[in-house]
């Protein structure tokens, strides 16, 4: 290491590649935390994972058996006798609760300025809203579809607001200050499976679609202001490519480039 910072003071080598060769080290030598375990309270695949923006201190999940847990990853639960220190999980809701999902749980977030809420949207078509202090629901909104994704603005001062993707073609604003539906963004025209707020404007979204778009919106005007897509189709799909039988490649004639 200290070669290169001297082969550098000297101008041997480029300060782009002194920057190289540091992050390549650094990256081999990651490796699992030997000190720390986070023991899983879920029964299935764990889909969806967000640390709170407040505190950076607890973990939210959310599981295919339909389960949301949180952690705290800075207090162990369980120091004990040994070297390693295991974090359980503070509480779980799960499908055996009166309003817990009754499918796979897809996304989990939590509300951007506090602790106090998190949000959970799910397979069973519903997106719900709960209080993290007695773990019960606030409240809930039914989707058309099974629930890819949602996403709160960590920015916004104006709305509380959740963009949320489905298996339909519609992408869903629910508002938690009033307990409905704001707005109806239209323009894809297969299941949408990520949302994303801007992290400079409060009023865009960002969404990416099974056919191939991802659309910009500005809720304040009607339709998306931008597309990107690569072949710019109408339905965002990849043109079929044509087949060449094997006469015309016997008989095609290939012609240098000049």
């Amino acid at each position: 290491m200290w070669k290169e910072v001297k082969d550098r003071e000297l101008g041997r080598i480029r300060p782009a590649f002194l920057a190289n060769r540091v992050q390549s080290r650094r990256i081999r030598s990651l490796e699992l935390a030997n000190q720390k375990e986070i023991v899983s309270a879920h029964k299935g695949a764990v889909n969806s994972l967000q640390i709170d923006l407040t505190e950076g201190r607890y973990l939210l999940s959310g599981a295919s058996d339909g389960s949301a847990a949180v952690y705290d990853i800075q207090q162990a639960t369980d120091d004990g006798a040994g070297l390693v220190a295991k974090h359980k999980s503070l509480f779980v809701v799960d499908k055996r609760l009166e309003y817990g999902h009754q499918y796979a749980v897809s996304s989990v977030l939590w509300y951007p300025v506090d602790t106090g809420l998190f949000v959970t949207g799910s397979f069973d078509h519903y997106i719900k809203v709960w209080d993290t202090n007695t773990t019960q629901v606030e409240m809930q909104f039914k989707m058309s579809g099974k629930v890819y994704g949602t996403a709160m603005s960590s920015i916004s001062t104006t709305h509380m607001l959740i963009a949320a993707g489905t298996e339909d073609v519609q992408v869903r604003l629910c508002d938690i200050a009033s307990g409905a539906f704001t707005h109806t963004l239209s323009g894809h025209r297969e299941g949408v499976w990520a949302v994303q707020w801007s992290a400079s404007n409060e009023w865009v979204v960002v969404t990416g679609g099974c056919d191939g778009a991802i659309r910009f919106w500005d809720i304040r005007q009607a339709g998306c202001f931008r597309v990107l897509d690569q072949f710019q189709s109408q339905t965002g799909r990849r043109p079929p490519i044509p087949k060449v039988t094997a006469t015309k490649a016997k008989h095609s004639l290939w012609l240098p480039a000049i």
